[in-house]
């Protein structure tokens, strides 16, 4: 297995002009979650939602055809592909006769199974349905607008602490994260959405606990498996769930979810800033 350093992220690399699934390149999701101090049975479960809008191919005649792809990759699979390579990988379908949007589904789904080691959902929204890729406001409690004085911009579950004894079944959210990527240190932004039953969380501990990772170096999907282990290890909700929904980047966003309590058939939303 080629280690993290091979990948193609951060490195300048030729596009592609014919398909090719070798270009997916997997990240083991045990290299991750070993510095997190996760073994085989995960406090959680969950997946990660990928949407890829730069997606083209032509239909059997040879016309270019466009689309939106919703894959899903399940939290527990060996493997997941490294963004960068995704991006190539879908480009080179660009000049393939694949037909319809179905066909390019399947193609697709087919090589991520390759790569991840476990099923993977694809769907693919071609241009007749554009309309149904809805934006939907984030439900719950903002908690933006809480008052807080923090210097602190490196991840620090510390700050975490409850609000009272009083017992809360509540979502809130927050539009303001910010992470880095470990490869090339460009930012990542997104909306943070946690909801939970337990002893009332302090909203500002939470905003400030968030806002530490404004200079975090982690994938999307470790940061949300960070999330949730410091708000369970700080405090100890009956159920939690923490829903990231990053903003694109290479034409791509990344989504991952992670619960206890809630199922896969969780709504899914599409934020004004995706």
């Amino acid at each position: 297995m080629a280690s993290l350093a091979d990948a193609p992220l951060g490195r300048i690399t030729p596009y592609p002009e014919r398909y090719d699934p070798r270009l997916l390149f997997r990240i083991l999701r045990r290299e991750q979650r070993d510095a997190l101090g996760l073994g085989d049975a995960l406090p959680f479960h969950g997946f990660d939602d990928w949407t890829a809008y730069e997606l083209s191919w032509l239909d059997d005649n040879g016309k270019p055809q466009v689309g939106v792809a919703h894959l899903r990759i399940p939290c527990d699979s060996v493997a997941l592909p490294e963004s960068k390579s995704l991006k190539l990988y879908l480009g080179s379908l660009a000049h393939e006769r694949l037909g319809s949007a179905r066909s390019v589904a399947d193609l697709v789904s087919r090589d991520l199974q390759e790569a991840c080691g476990t099923a993977v959902t694809v769907a693919v929204v071609d241009a007749a349905r554009f309309a149904e890729l809805a934006i939907q406001p984030l439900q719950g409690i903002c908690i933006d607008d809480e008052p807080i004085d923090t210097d602190t911009f490196h991840r620090d579950p510390g700050v975490l602490s409850w609000a009272g004894s009083e017992l809360a079944d509540e979502s809130v959210h927050s539009s303001l994260f910010r992470s880095t990527c470990p490869i090339t240190g460009q930012p990542d932004y997104g909306d943070v959405i946690v909801r939970y039953v337990g002893r009332q969380i302090d909203h500002p501990s939470l905003l400030g606990y968030l806002l530490s990772y404004r200079q975090h170096g982690a994938f999307h999907e470790t940061c949300a498996e960070n999330i949730f282990l410091d708000i369970m290890g700080r405090c100890s909700p009956a159920r939690l769930t923490v829903h990231a929904r990053f903003t694109r980047r290479g034409g791509l966003d990344i989504n991952p979810f992670r619960s206890n309590f809630e199922s896969a058939s969780f709504p899914l939303l599409r934020t004004p800033r995706q």
